[in-house]
């Protein structure tokens, strides 16, 4: 059965053509799994153009076609969703102070914002990356400042894996419980 909604996304192909459903789900055909974990690894390096209200959901579809199960392609999600947050939280932890002095200087009206969220994190600590691993856009970066500050690589895996594995439940689940329709669900 062929995904006949069409969401545009910003992601372009080889082409420079923007992809859409189907372009997706012939790349998984094409590729296997190997493309949920890229692209979802790459989603959460923050790189633009790579939702996870798109590929997430697909990947709960392609579950429920019985392309791949349920639970391979969650913890495939996970996994992937662990990996990019790694990388980002080695690029805080390695190279994120000289990133934010830079970063401050070229705009300085966001200085008071960095500060506000390195102190929240210092103050939450891993209650903080869990929550934030919850909500959209901060679920990606928050894993620079927690390299910043150098915070527990063991307990920010932990804590980094839970809001993972939760996030990603949420919309895996919902391609899987209501196929096609979870696009319209989940906006």
């Amino acid at each position: 059965m062929i995904i006949r909604q069409r969401i545009r996304s910003p992601v372009c192909n080889e082409r420079g053509n923007v992809m859409d459903i189907q372009t997706f789900t012939s790349y998984f055909e094409k590729y296997g799994v190997i493309v949920i974990f890229v692209i979802v690894l790459l989603e959460y390096m923050n790189m633009p153009g790579f939702p996870s209200g798109v590929i997430m959901p697909l990947a709960g579809i392609w579950a429920s076609r019985g392309n791949i199960g349920f639970v391979p392609a969650l913890l495939l999600s996970v996994l992937a969703g662990l990996c990019g947050s790694w990388i980002l939280y080695f690029i805080g932890r390695y190279g994120g102070d000289i990133l934010l002095q830079k970063y401050v200087k070229r705009f300085p009206k966001h200085k008071k914002t960095i500060d506000k969220t390195l102190e929240t994190l210092r103050n939450k600590g891993y209650m903080g990356i869990f929550i934030s691993k919850l909500i959209p856009v901060l679920r990606t970066v928050i894993s620079i400042p927690a390299g910043v500050l150098r915070i527990s690589f063991y307990g920010y895996t932990i804590a980094s894996g839970i809001g993972i594995l939760v996030w990603n439940l949420v919309f895996v689940g919902a391609g899987y419980l209501f196929g096609e329709a979870a696009f319209t669900v989940l906006g």
